[in-house]
């Protein structure tokens, strides 16, 4: 179907100046007849992510048979070609090989492909039976020692396809100015229909399948299946690489080390279902799982990805080590002097990703460091709402007490050792220029992160910024309200917790949409940019908000206008 073009005033291309070049010719490649053709084989699109100087992840399935479905666990091993080229129509092919998949993998394709030239755009594609698949749009990182005058990203979180459309990866798929996309968690969800739709009375726009929450590998394959299958995150997929973590409902939701909220003895043990997931969303996403893009070889999802001297990104998993939820905490500003909040025994990160968290900070070869983090970091603190508002926004974070004492205990509010050991780090360090773009908590949110929220800024200094991005269609304040978007109930709201938290610059917890980050050497900047009526699946885009962070600075402050245009 034709859907609209995203409104902007004018285009901004890369500093290679090729990527308009690139997106006109990969628009084109839908309309092949090969490629059409090739759709009944390979129904799942392709994708790749990521990148590094010299080396891409790029990912297919493949169909060979009518019984062999996705988590059917049928069908024949069969043999797959792949091809990485300069052009898109492969007159200039510089990479190829083949790859033999079956049922033990769910007939994916993952290949991690070498010796490629940096911060280079390529098209790849596969070939099954002599027809193709669509083709695949990517682009490797900088060299190592470069240093590019800037980078820009896709950010998106919290894609529940039964809330609605996802409009917001038609409008990333829309721009021809990304580098990459960075997905930071949420990709997909583990509810079954009816349990986790749009607005408090869950409403499904879209039913899950299969038809039931998802616990078995074949259920988390075939709920893979499905997002796979939408053809707005198919465009995004083909366009750009992804850089992805997850967070909790990759799994089941707010899920810990042992067990998780939405998981009972009923379902089996929880390890062994972890284990399901991990293992589908291995073979299912264009990711490096221990570093390799190989299947088995372990679950370590925290990893860096360096784009020359300019930024470094360190994605992280604060899922799989962490201890336990608590269930209470004391008001801000003084949630750290309850005992279980602040246990030094108690992690978000665990102690090995810890270290590897503090050596990413530490490292001296790019400027800015970017951490990819699941849930916020900056406290969160509220009081003086009534009963009628707390509940709707308890709903949206599922973190505030009836008692209308909240405390974010699901992210780093809850685990304030961590938190606290990370920013001491950066100050014994003197640790610059560090960045934090968050999902998870379904609203647009710039931070300053002190180090400590009940004298700043008076007192004490931040230890960097934090940019959080919208949910895509998950729940959001005035979903769980009811009202329409910017009503004086959702803006008493923020107000209140803009008074409350005097490090947190711009909040809007009404939206759902994207973001986009830009960096360059003299600052880093994130704008937001939301939809209309996520049911319509036709809906308009327009920016919202830009907010920056200046080389130095450590800090947020507001932007008229976002990147480009």
């Amino acid at each position: 179907m034709s859907l609209p073009s995203l409104p902007v005033r004018r285009r901004a291309v890369l500093a290679t100046g090729t990527a308009g070049a690139g997106a006109a010719a990969l628009a084109g490649a839908a309309s092949a007849p090969a490629e059409a053709a090739g759709r009944r084989f390979f129904r799942h699109g392709v994708a790749s992510g990521d990148p590094l100087p010299h080396r891409v992840v790029i990912w297919t399935r493949v169909t060979p048979t009518a019984a062999s479905r996705p988590g059917s666990g049928e069908g024949p091993r069969v043999e797959v070609t792949w091809e990485v080229a300069r052009d898109r129509r492969f007159r200039r092919i510089v990479r190829r090989g083949s790859v033999i998949t079956g049922p033990g993998r769910d007939h994916t394709v993952k290949v991690d492909v070498g010796r490629l030239s940096a911060a280079t755009w390529y098209f790849y594609r596969f070939r099954y039976r002599g027809t193709s698949s669509r083709v695949g749009r990517l682009r490797t990182a900088p060299a190592t020692r470069s240093l590019p005058g800037h980078l820009r990203f896709g950010v998106v979180s919290c894609a529940n396809l039964q809330a609605g459309w996802f409009s917001a990866y038609r409008g990333l798929a829309r721009r021809d100015d990304l580098h990459a996309v960075i997905h930071l968690g949420d990709y997909l969800y583990e509810y079954a229909p009816g349990a986790y739709g749009a607005g408090s009375d869950d409403t499904d726009v879209r039913r899950h399948e299969p038809a039931r929450e998802i616990v078995s590998l074949a259920d988390y394959r075939q709920r893979h299946a499905q997002y796979k299958r939408d053809p707005d995150l198919q465009d995004l997929h083909a366009k750009y690489p992804f850089i992805v973590t997850w967070d909790d409902h990759e799994v089941a939701n707010d899920q810990w080390s042992g067990g998780a909220e939405n998981h009972d003895a009923g379902e089996g043990g929880y390890a062994r279902r972890r284990a399901r997931a991990h293992r589908a969303y291995d073979e299912w996403m264009p990711v490096r799982l221990d570093g390799t893009a190989r299947l088995g070889d372990g679950d370590r999802l925290f990893r860096r990805l360096r784009f020359g001297r300019l930024a470094e990104i360190s994605m992280l998993d604060l899922r799989t080590h962490r201890s336990r939820q608590v269930s209470t905490a004391l008001p801000f500003p003084a949630p750290a002097t309850e005992a279980a909040i602040s246990d030094p025994d108690r992690t978000i990160v665990g102690r090995q990703q810890m270290r590897w968290l503090k050596d990413s900070l530490s490292r001296r070869g790019a400027q800015w460091k970017i951490v990819g983090n699941p849930v916020m970091i900056a406290p969160l603190g509220l009081q003086g709402l009534p009963d009628e508002v707390l509940r709707p926004v308890n709903n949206v974070l599922e973190v505030l007490p009836d008692d209308g004492f909240p405390l974010n205990v699901d992210a780093w509010d809850g685990y304030t050792d961590d938190r606290r050991e990370l920013f001491a780090h950066i100050r014994d360090r003197g640790i610059g220029d560090t960045v934090f773009i968050t999902g998870d908590i379904h609203g647009a949110w710039a931070c300053d992160l002190p180090y400590d929220a009940s004298t700043y800024p008076v007192v004490d200094g931040s230890a960097g910024v934090e940019f959080v991005c919208t949910s895509v269609t998950s729940n959001n304040l005035k979903d769980q309200l009811g009202t329409p978007p910017r009503s004086p109930a959702s803006l008493a709201v923020e107000r209140v917790i803009l008074a409350n938290n005097r490090h947190i610059k711009y909040l809007n917890f009404d939206d759902h949409g994207f973001s986009v980050l830009d960096i360059t050497p003299a600052r880093t900047q994130m704008d937001w940019f939301v939809i209309g009526d996520r049911r319509d699946r036709r809906t308009r885009i327009s920016h919202t908000a830009s907010w920056q962070t200046r080389a130095g600075t450590a800090k947020v402050t507001p932007v008229d206008r976002p990147v480009g245009r």
